[in-house]
């Protein structure tokens, strides 16, 4: 006959009040026969008086049929409010004289909680492991409704829930659990399974249970969770104290109660790692986190220092470079916890007792950083062996982003540096534009860029402006563009028309390129470059570009637009013509020069970038500067993905009474009456202190263009902030100084020139050249 499990609930004079359904399958008894009776009427023999002491045993009980069936019975007390026993749960099963049979044996040794409901969730059978783990022996659970033994919280809401859906339905059941077990503080995930347990005739009398503690699976997984997570989560940006931030942010609470990193100082600095070090540690509070509100745990504020004796854990752990586990009892935990005043108040204020710490190094590339600190107070569980492990990796990957943080911002400084260094720092006042000029670096993650822009004062009163962008970012994008900078200025010394000038860099980078690669592939070099020339004689304009947006042009009247010219290619491509495009501008009128991150972005295209740059340059300001800050404003995007350069000109105009010209006959008769025309020019000017050197300069020149040069020949005197002399003539041979030896007639002229005069030079002009000469006006 197959075992069969039954109950029965006798009151304290020993009559049946309650019959299970197993009881009427195993003993043939319906309840309606059993309940009232007394229980010895259903005993064949009497029971041994050491078994009613016990509370268990084996008893023979007459079967309905008159048969006799040997049970195993055990009896479990129910004890009323006063503690008096009241009545006992019995429960029994088939017993082959032997003891306990095979199956009870192996369900009581059971190395997993099992345990046996009836269908109404009270327990009929708790093995060894299920007592252990409800924290009470066997028979103070038996007969009792399981909800009843436990707390009311969402976990055992669940089980009991699943104990129905398996009495009702008659199917197993799966659930899993993350709780503390009724005898303990520990969190313990369990797997259970549940069933139906049925009799000979098929019909369901109870449902049984194995639970599997399966928290070092759990674990395991949420250990490689947080893992995969950091590889995700820190390190979003490069930014040292951010990148401590996602750490803290991580690991509290999953890992931690409180977590706390504190870096050397230099690692928040530009410096480099120092090379001494001394016994007592200092290093600065970068991030830290709390479960509990005030954060407790902390010692000191963010960003402020302090100092860690050697016994301490943190310390400990930079010096020796691996990971120290302490906790409370250790000697030097308790004196480093305690030796700290501000700790020692923050733990009596709070009443927060740390007892488990992992401190752990950060060291990335060989070098060490500074210290992960993972702490617990209120998880009851101790930090062991695998959070060890857990806590290296993850602080592993933290000091890798801290170091690539930490590199980038150094090289982020230096290319700041240099690109400061080699931008104008205080443009020299122009007759010609009043100016104004911002800079923006890039915060993107690729770094500094190689934008730039310069105003160079020309010969004539005329005025360059320049703005350019270097492919890259980036410390050789900023050595690059210092490169151009002074290729452009070197040029312009030389007056070059913008598109020659742009064809002479553009083999300047060409050339760059092949020299700089270290391979059989020529280095990717390129650059974009907008050239302006701006006459405020004649109120033009020449602008010539190389792959450059054009310049945006805001008239007097208040109509904006952009100048309409050929882009031309970009700077290094080579072989490719570029064209300039000349326009007269009314006095007054506001030129925009700028790079393309003012315009461009991920959520909009050029075109809407240039409108809404021709639409900010409309709105009134109170300077160039404020008109500046309006644009960048109004146009650039919260967070710029690029560098950004922009560079506003207002134009000025000199009038006719500035500016004198003379045509001359290629006669050398004419001289003198051209010494006297430029003498009455000065008196009228009120310059007559410059006079014996103005006759003397434009004696010479207009000499030497009759002599060498090829008609026609102008002489033209302008009054700036210089007095300049400019005399043109047809030929395009350009003149040079030399030295005239003793009984040399000639020779000399250019040499006394370039001594008496400032400045002077020559430029090449579309019907020929002009030599110039500059000097001072006399002060007042």
């Amino acid at each position: 006959m197959e075992h069969v499990a039954a109950s029965a609930i006798l009151d304290a004079q020993g009559t049946v009040t309650g019959w299970s359904e197993g009881a009427r399958r195993l003993t043939g008894y319906a309840a309606e026969e059993a309940v009232g009776r007394a229980a010895g009427e259903l005993l064949a023999e009497d029971v041994p008086s050491g078994i009613v002491a016990a509370l268990t045993g084996t008893a023979v009980l007459r079967h309905r049929d008159g048969s006799q069936l040997a049970l195993a019975l055990n009896a479990s007390p129910l004890l009323g409010a006063d503690g008096a026993a009241t009545g006992f749960v019995v429960t029994a099963e088939p017993s082959d004289g032997q003891g306990p049979s095979l199956a009870a044996q192996a369900f009581d040794q059971a190395s997993m909680s099992m345990s046996i409901f009836d269908t109404r969730q009270h327990y009929l059978r708790l093995n060894n492991v299920a007592c252990q783990v409800m924290g009470v022996p066997e028979d103070t659970l038996v007969g009792r409704y399981f909800p009843d033994t436990v707390e009311d919280a969402e976990h055992s809401r669940g089980f009991v829930q699943h104990l129905r859906q398996v009495a009702e339905t008659g199917e197993p059941a799966h659930y899993e659990s993350f709780t503390r077990s009724p005898s303990g503080t520990r969190y313990h995930a369990w797997n259970i399974e549940m069933w139906p347990v049925r009799d000979l005739s098929g019909e369901l009398v109870g449902t049984a249970l194995a639970a599997f503690d399966s928290s070092e699976q759990h674990w395991a997984r949420q250990r490689l969770a947080l893992l995969n997570e950091a590889a995700a989560s820190i390190g979003t940006t490069l930014d040292v104290v951010r990148t401590a931030e996602e750490l803290v942010e991580l690991v509290v609470p999953r890992f931690a109660d409180f977590a706390g990193v504190d870096l050397l100082d230099w690692v928040l600095g530009a410096d480099e790692p120092p090379t001494t070090h001394h016994s007592d540690v200092v290093l600065r509070r970068a991030a830290h986190r709390s479960v509990t509100a005030g954060t407790p745990e902390a010692a000191v504020e963010l960003g402020e220092a302090d100092t860690y004796p050697p016994f301490s854990p943190p310390a400990r752990a930079l010096l020796d470079g691996q990971a120290v586990l302490s906790g409370a009892g250790e000697p030097d935990f308790d004196r480093w916890l305690s030796g700290h005043e501000a700790r020692d108040a923050k733990d009596r204020e709070y009443g927060v007792r740390v007892h488990s710490m992992l401190a752990v190094p950060l060291r990335a590339r060989g070098t060490t950083l500074g210290v992960a600190v993972f702490v617990r107070a209120a998880n009851p569980d101790a930090y062991a062996g695998d959070d060890v492990v857990l806590s290296e990796e993850l602080a592993s990957r933290a000091a890798v982003c801290v170091d690539n943080a930490r590199r980038f911002g150094h090289e982020r400084s230096t290319a700041l540096a240099l690109q400061h260094s080699l931008l104008p720092r205080g443009l020299p006042g122009q007759a010609a534009v009043e100016v104004a000029h911002r800079y923006l670096p890039s915060g993107a993650v690729a770094g500094i860029g190689g934008d730039w822009f310069d105003v160079i004062p020309l010969s004539g009163s005329r005025v360059a402006l320049v703005v350019g962008d270097v492919v890259g970012h980036g410390l050789q994008s900023s050595a690059t563009m210092g490169r151009l900078r002074t290729a452009v200025r070197t040029l312009a010394d030389v007056d070059l028309p913008p598109d020659e000038l742009l064809t002479h860099l553009d083999d300047l980078v060409t050339h760059l390129a092949t020299d700089e690669s270290t391979t059989d592939d020529v280095a990717e070099l390129g650059a974009t470059c907008l050239y302006a020339v701006y006459d405020p004689v004649s109120r033009r304009l020449t602008v010539a570009g190389a792959g450059h947006p054009p310049p945006a042009v805001l008239l007097p009247d208040g109509t904006t637009r952009l100048v309409e010219m050929s882009p031309g290619p970009p700077l290094g491509v080579g072989g490719l013509p570029f064209e300039a495009t000349e326009l007269e501008l009314p006095e007054g009128s506001l030129i925009a020069l700028y790079t393309d991150g003012l315009i461009e972005g991920r959520d909009r295209d050029l075109d809407q970038g240039t409108a809404e740059l021709c639409r900010a340059l409309t709105v009134p300001a109170d300077s160039l500067d404020a008109l500046c800050d309006a644009v960048l404003k109004s146009v650039l995007p919260p967070q710029p993905a690029d560098d950004v350069a922009l560079l506003l000109a207002r134009t000025r105009a000199l009038g006719s009474c500035q500016v004198a010209t003379w045509d001359i006959e290629p006669d050398p008769e004419i001289v003198a009456a051209t010494r006297q025309y430029a003498t009455d020019q000065l008196t009228e000017w009120g310059l007559d202190e410059t006079a014996f050197v103005t006759e003397l300069v434009v004696s010479e020149l207009v000499t030497n263009a009759i002599r060498y040069g090829e008609p026609p020949i102008q002489l033209r005197l302008i009054r700036d902030r210089a007095l300049i002399c400019e005399v043109s003539d047809g030929s395009s041979t350009s003149p040079h100084l030399r030295r005239a030896h003793v009984y040399d007639e000639g020779g000399r002229g250019l040499l006394l020139v370039a001594q008496l005069t400032q400045r002077w030079g020559s430029r090449q002009t579309v019907n020929g050249k002009t030599i110039w000469a500059q000097q001072p006006l006399p002060p007042g």
